[in-house]
């Protein structure tokens, strides 16, 4: 996932936020949250081959409208379906989030809009 939305030019950071250095200048950026995922079983005889991960994105940037921009920069890049090694994925769904919000914790204040998805994928 990560490499996906870094060549649909984001920066991206996995579980926190990149080290300011490779902020870009526009300050958005993108943090990347992933659940551990689960062994799905692919039918009643038991047989997990199937797996699914959830995970969010959370767009960070200077203004409400250039963070609903790198969540729809970041749709962009998760379009084409996921290359895992030895697997087929599935695109990732999009399962929605809450509006964008603007967070004065920091200085400069920054906006901030998580969407979340799943991913799954079979052998």
């Amino acid at each position: 996932m990560i490499a996906a939305l870094t060549a649909g030019g984001l920066v991206v950071g996995d579980g926190v936020a990149p080290p300011t250095a490779s902020i870009p200048a526009n300050g958005i950026y993108v943090v990347l949250y992933a659940d551990p995922g689960q062994s799905v079983r692919e039918s009643l005889a038991d047989v997990r081959t199937d797996f699914r991960l959830g995970f969010q994105l959370t767009c960070v940037a200077p203004t409400a409208e250039k963070a609903r921009w790198a969540a729809q920069r970041a749709r962009m890049a998760l379009h084409a379906p996921l290359t895992v090694a030895g697997r087929t994925a599935w695109r990732p769904e999009e399962l929605g989030g809450p509006p964008v919000q603007r967070d004065d914790d920091v200085s400069p204040p920054v906006f901030f809009l998580p969407v979340q998805y799943t991913l799954q994928s079979t052998s």
